[in-house]
């Protein structure tokens, strides 16, 4: 295995960060673009929904280049490769099997917002020699 990847460690961190934004992803497209997102009947009305979907996609942005850079900076190309595609190709299926309730709303956008912020903390503790440099 290590001459595929000699950075087991950092692979299986980066497979869990990358899977945490590809699912993200999949929730946070549920609100985009927003005049969709205020047509539904849950959220009408309702500025703080915009509010929070527009923090969470800045969030998101900010996870995706971090774990991203993490990755480059840390692995292989061809395993960076890989991971990526086998977790942008499988997420879908597993957000397909969540109930309803729990793909869309403000309660989701909440709880994904408490995510990425605890997902861009755990990315910097385990990757703090890859971030100390722009530090």
């Amino acid at each position: 295995m290590a001459a595929i990847e000699p950075n087991i460690v950092p692979l299986a961190w980066f497979s869990l960060f990358w899977t945490l934004c590809c699912i993200g992803l999949l929730v946070l497209s549920g609100s985009f673009p927003l005049g969709v997102m205020l047509e539904r009947a849950r959220i009408l009305g309702r500025p703080a929904s915009v509010a929070l979907a527009l923090v969470n996609g800045a969030l998101m942005c900010v996870l995706v280049g971090a774990t991203v850079f993490y990755g480059f900076s840390e692995l292989k190309v061809t395993s960076l490769i890989i991971v990526m595609g086998l977790a942008f190709l499988f997420v879908p299926a597993t957000y397909e099997i969540w109930p309803e309730r729990l793909r869309d709303g403000r309660a989701v956008l909440a709880t994904l917002l408490v995510v990425q912020v605890a997902t861009i903390a755990a990315l910097y503790h385990v990757g703090a020699a890859v971030f100390a440099p722009l530090a």
